[in-house]
């Protein structure tokens, strides 16, 4: 039986700025451990706005969200705050490294925040996850000499190093050549078919959806 890793119940979002709008219209949908779900739609659409409100980072919404069956819907901001940095890793269409650290230390940063573990074994887990992504050889380098499709897996093992339940991409491949987003569009696989990982990511490229488990596709704030 497949686990539910993440749920919504009748989610409705209003923009009040200038005028009232609803940019979400009662969208209710779940998605399994070990899933690879695209979210498509033409730009204002609602689908980043939906991924901001189902990573937890937008509580203006009626309705409920659920992440690993605990409802977030009405947590405090600390909270909220704590589940995503153990459960959530993002993936950006920029990478957000910082440049001036080496590969290692910029994948070591949010499990450092999070102080499970010992530095040592952070450093372990970091070059883990840089090794499954091809990059074990560069990990002692400055993120600025790496090109930009290696600067995005370095974000993508960054995204990895608190074995977080669901990771989520807005545009992961927004700024890449076609050849490195079918490198990353493969790690997205490996990490779901071989290593159980959740991915959501909210996506313009159509070859790249088309690959992915499951299309939700929106229009004027509706899963069509």
């Amino acid at each position: 039986m497949r686990q539910t890793i993440l749920k919504t119940e009748n989610i409705d979002k209003y923009f009040y700025d200038p005028i009232e709008f609803q940019v979400l219209k009662n969208i209710s949908f779940e998605v399994q451990k070990g899933e690879f779900l695209s979210m498509v739609g033409k730009s204002g659409s609602g689908k980043s706005t939906l991924l901001y409100v189902l990573s937890t980072m937008d509580t203006e919404y009626n309705g409920n969200l659920f992440i690993d069956n605990e409802l977030m819907t009405g947590l405090s901001t600390d909270k909220l705050a704590a589940i995503r940095n153990e459960k959530i890793g993002f993936v950006f269409q920029f990478h957000y490294l910082l440049s001036e650290f080496t590969c290692l230390k910029n994948v070591m940063i949010p499990a450092i925040k999070l102080g499970k573990y010992s530095e040592k074994e952070i450093e372990e887990k970091a070059y883990e996850k840089l090794k499954i992504l091809g990059l074990e050889d560069q990990a002692l380098k400055p993120a600025n000499k790496l090109s930009g499709g290696q600067q995005q897996r370095v974000a993508i093992a960054r995204a990895l190093i608190n074995d977080p339940l669901l990771i989520m991409g807005d545009e992961p491949t927004g700024n890449l050549d076609s050849k490195n987003t079918n490198i990353v569009f493969d790690i997205f696989q490996e990490l779901t078919q071989n290593y159980g990982q959740t991915i959501i990511a909210v996506t313009h490229d159509d070859d790249f959806a088309k690959k992915s488990d499951r299309i939700i596709e929106m229009k004027d704030g509706l899963i069509i």
